[in-house]
């Protein structure tokens, strides 16, 4: 389980209509920012930009949070 704990306020808003996001937890943030990706790039573009984060890490990465990363 995560040990991180967010308090966020999101309002994002598009010619198309805006929606409200209250996140407690980085999956629930994760989720959001995908869905918005998808809102704004398509799903192709989406995927190719998360690609981008993934390759940061190795394969094995344990998820433990290292602030040396940054």
């Amino acid at each position: 389980m995560s040990t991180v704990i967010l308090q966020a306020d999101i309002k994002a808003k598009w010619p198309q209509g805006q929606s409200s996001y209250s996140p407690g937890s980085p999956e629930e943030l994760a989720i959001i920012g995908i869905d918005l990706l998808v809102k704004e790039l398509g799903t192709q573009a989406a995927q190719a930009f998360i690609s981008q984060v993934f390759e940061k890490y190795p394969a094995d990465h344990t998820g433990a949070y290292d602030p040396e990363r940054e």
